[in-house]
């Protein structure tokens, strides 16, 4: 008997490859030539070299791999860079940004700070906390959810389930033009109901225009992840004699609510930082307010607008710390946000 052993190919359809580590060499060659031609010429900005830095690389990708590869290769290449140098000209101003925020708002970040409002202390003088801001906050922010994330939820279970005719054109059409409105318009129109009746400046006021702001964003959210549920998992609980009420309670909410929920929490740090509405409506105050439906009431974002305003340096050491905090608050939301949507999200197996 005899055995038929096939030959290995002699050739390769492979051509020539540069090495793995060619374009962290190439990125750290980049790097050292920019700052090179950035001393050289007396530039004196970081943005500058960073700019010669990514234009040398993207450059020197394409004639080095175009002459080791090939063109097409090089094409691939340097489509891969650009992506890569779109991703650090993005993360760069982030990281700068909570780098100078962590930076300054540290001076005067503790527990004295955190639990003491600003009372009788003037904004020149040192001292002071954001005490009454955050509960100012913390109740119109959270008032806010509670009326704006229902109706975003229910009506984008309107448009998805039940929507059809010129209804649901409507309401689509009114979403997507609220979307786009300006947050001092959303405080105008609550202002205006507020003379109308003669009323005074109170945190629920605010609330109301920070709702106003916050359903079209969940309503465009929610209504994308209801999309994305297959209709086959439908089709099969109504198969069932499900009711189709019970089907979207028990099996599109329970599949889209990762999605959902991620959504909300986009766009309660959307409102957080909302600053005019609040200016507006809620005016603000130096002391404690614990009741957001009578009197004014004092906010993270109208707080760091006026002790910026203050001018001294007391002040803005006041602005940058409650600004650390504001954003160490949307990102506790935003873990939480997925905590729970992991929590809640379908379980998956075998």
């Amino acid at each position: 008997m005899s055995t038929v052993v096939a030959d290995k190919p002699t050739g390769s359809l492979q051509g020539a490859r540069l090495p793995k580590w060619f374009s962290w060499a190439l990125a750290a060659g980049s790097i050292a030539l920019g700052i090179g031609i950035s001393f050289a010429a007396g530039l004196d900005s970081n943005i500058q070299w960073g700019l010669i830095a990514a234009i040398l690389f993207v450059v020197g990708t394409y004639v080095i791999a175009s002459s080791v590869e090939g063109k097409r290769q090089a094409k691939d290449r340097i489509a891969t860079s650009l992506v890569w140098v779109a991703f650090l000209l993005a993360v760069v101003p982030l990281v700068s940004l909570v780098w100078t925020t962590v930076a300054r708002g540290v001076k005067v970040l503790d527990v004295y700070f955190l639990t003491h409002s600003m009372g009788v202390v003037a904004d020149a003088e040192t001292g002071g906390g954001i005490y009454h801001a955050i509960i100012g906050s913390l109740e119109q922010v959270g008032l806010a959810t509670l009326m704006g994330a229902p109706i975003g939820v229910l009506t984008a279970i309107y448009l998805v389930e039940y929507g059809r005719g010129k209804l649901a054109k409507a309401v689509t059409f009114f979403v997507d033009v609220m979307t786009g409105i300006p947050s001092i318009v959303a405080g105008l129109f609550i202002l205006s109901i507020m003379l109308q009746f003669e009323m005074q400046p109170f945190g629920f006021a605010g609330s109301l225009a920070l709702a106003i702001l916050m359903m079209p964003v969940v309503v465009r959210s929610t209504e994308e992840m209801l999309k994305l549920v297959p209709n086959e998992l439908r089709e099969a609980s109504l198969a069932l004699g499900i009711p189709k009420w019970r089907t979207i309670l028990k099996v599109v909410l329970p599949t889209a609510i990762g999605g959902i929920t991620t959504g909300i929490m986009l766009a309660v740090a959307r409102i957080a930082g909302e600053t005019a509405p609040v200016l507006l409506l809620v005016f603000g105050n130096p002391f404690i307010n614990n009741n957001p439906f009578e009197g004014a009431q004092a906010s993270l974002p109208l707080y760091i607008y006026q002790q910026y305003s203050g001018g001294t340096d007391a002040s803005y050491d006041r602005a940058w710390a409650a600004s650390l905090t504001l954003i160490a608050f949307v990102m506790i939301l935003n873990l939480g946000a997925r905590g729970i949507a992991r929590w809640k999200a379908p379980k998956t197996g075998r």
